[in-house]
């Protein structure tokens, strides 16, 4: 268990993008961690359903189709605004272990595919949204240390004296961001380090007596959106539109949606439409 570890950790130093190399078989690290991300938010969001008393097998067909088709949307949304890179070879759009994945292509086709799933199984689809933005922002959180293997997703260049004397970064992390000669700002952490915060405060909120359905869903689009829209400012790599940063704009009207969702449900009465009243069966849309 030593010898597994040393080496995890000297790849950690290194910045290998490979988690496994058996002759000319390779699995990159950014594959493992989104992966991972994926199931241990789905086992979250099963143990969730248990105790909101919500279906199993129908959350677990949900999560799976959702998780599915998100991968699928964000990587259409990468391709569709860095066309330029596939288009002399488009087979490389299929080769998304190198990275590729936008999560508000994979927000906007997830949440589409949650809506019509659950208005087809007679399910409440903000009850649904609420189970699953916890688990979405710690999967975030773990996903996003796969851009640090591949070297991407970083910010502006920097100095080690920022990044060591100011930040107090570890120094795996300084050494990672060392790229051609120059210090980056990990903006992957900082983006890991605010989703996993945001976790921890729908995690707590979900779990108040009053808390309203839809209300994590408002909070979880309204608290990405900001972090989102200023950490994006420091990146190198923003997918851009007639000049302008996408996740930029794409957080500003996440942004008003959430804004609303928290309007409209807090006019509702104190004790209706709560997010942990137990449930028997499905709920109608």
């Amino acid at each position: 268990m030593k010898e597994y570890w040393n080496i995890f950790v000297k790849e950690l130093t290194d910045g290998d993008p490979y988690f496994l190399q058996i002759k000319g078989f390779n699995i990159r690290w950014y594959s493992v961690l989104i992966l991972l991300g994926a199931l241990i938010s789905l086992i979250m969001l099963l143990k969730e359903a248990r105790r909101v008393g919500a279906d199993k097998d129908f959350i677990f067909n949900l999560a799976f189709w959702t998780i599915i088709i998100g991968f699928i949307g964000a990587r259409l949304y990468y391709v569709i605004f860095k066309f330029s890179l596939f288009k002399d070879d488009l087979l490389s759009i299929f080769k998304i272990w190198k990275g590729g994945l936008a999560i508000h292509g994979g927000i906007i086709a997830g949440a589409i595919t949650m809506y019509v799933y659950c208005k087809k199984n007679h399910f409440k689809f903000l009850k649904a949204t609420d189970m699953a933005v916890p688990c979405l922002l710690l999967a975030q959180a773990i996903g996003r240390w796969g851009n640090f293997f591949n070297g991407e997703a970083h910010g502006v260049a920097t100095t080690y004296f920022v990044l060591k004397n100011k930040l107090h970064l570890p120094d795996f992390i300084i050494n990672g961001m060392y790229i051609d000669n120059k210090y980056y700002h990990p903006t992957f952490f900082y983006e890991s380090i605010y989703c996993l915060i945001g976790f921890i405060i729908l995690s707590i909120l979900r779990r108040l007596k009053y808390i309203k359905r839809g209300q994590l869903t408002g909070i979880y689009l309204m608290y990405y959106s900001v972090g989102r829209f200023f950490i994006e400012s420091l990146r190198t790599d923003s997918l851009m539109f007639m000049g302008f940063r996408v996740a930029q704009i794409v957080s500003v009207i996440l942004f008003i949606i959430g804004l609303g969702i928290c309007m409209i449900v807090s006019r509702k009465g104190r004790f209706e439409d709560l997010y942990n009243e137990e449930q028997s069966g499905p709920l109608n849309f």
